[in-house]
């Protein structure tokens, strides 16, 4: 689903150009190396934020979607079991060090893993988690469908992205990038309905996250009942 431009908005000025596995791993092979300093500062709030989340939902099995350098890792409860998976096999290599030189006994597994196609089974988890993830995969509805399938009924989805501006300056910056998806491995113009359909999933909150409410933070009950949305200040 291409994201639109709003209502009284002008058209999109540039096609979004297509992402695939191939130019993600690319990507991230390029990233690998420089990833935490380029950006471990700036999703930290995010990051954060989520993984906090995590630790007060009930349920220990969880896993991590697009796990990258393992960033999060640490910050997880150690009562937690947690399995991160990841496309870059160059970025999981940095997950598996932090592991080794932190000792995080609580990760069970890093897998490379396809987040479209996961090879685990039905319910394997209580909780699923994609952090700065949903705007990298090819096709972010079928990563929705993937995590609600590998998390119990009643189990929990959180993502936190970058989600695109409906209007304004930022609003044509984003726009204007969207055909560099390819080289940054991310789409810039990435929307909440290119992930979901608010009326399908049951969205229990939305919270805006530092810096500047740049990312959000959004808890989905894993189920096809509708839920009323609650917004959370930052």
């Amino acid at each position: 689903m291409s994201a639109t431009a709003p209502q009284g908005s002008p058209a999109h000025p540039h096609p979004r150009a297509a992402l695939d596995a191939d130019s993600v791993r690319d990507a991230y092979r390029r990233w690998a190396n420089v990833y935490d300093t380029v950006f471990g500062g700036i999703s930290a709030f995010g990051r954060k934020r989520a993984v906090a989340a995590v630790n007060r939902l009930p349920g220990l099995a969880v896993l991590e979607v697009g796990v990258g350098t393992g960033l999060a890792l640490p910050r997880y409860d150690r009562v937690k079991r947690v399995t991160g998976i990841d496309l870059s096999r160059e970025m999981l290599d940095k997950a598996r060090e932090r592991v080794a030189a932190e000792g995080l006994t609580h990760v069970d597994a890093l897998l490379e893993m396809d987040a479209e196609a996961m090879a685990f089974p039905d319910a394997s988890f209580d909780i699923a988690v994609a952090m700065f993830t949903a705007s990298v995969v090819p096709d972010a509805r079928r990563l929705f469908a993937e995590m609600q399938r590998v998390v119990r009924p009643g189990g929990r989805l959180l993502f936190v992205n970058h989600f695109a501006a409906e209007a304004g300056p930022r609003w044509w910056v984003e726009r204007a990038m969207a055909p560099l998806s390819r080289t940054l491995g991310w789409h810039p113009d990435f929307n909440l309905r290119d992930l979901l359909d608010p009326t399908e999933a049951r969205i229990e909150s939305l919270e805006s996250a530092p810096p500047a409410g740049l990312f959000t933070l959004v808890q989905i009950r894993n189920g096809s009942e509708p839920a009323r949305v609650q917004a959370a200040a930052a």
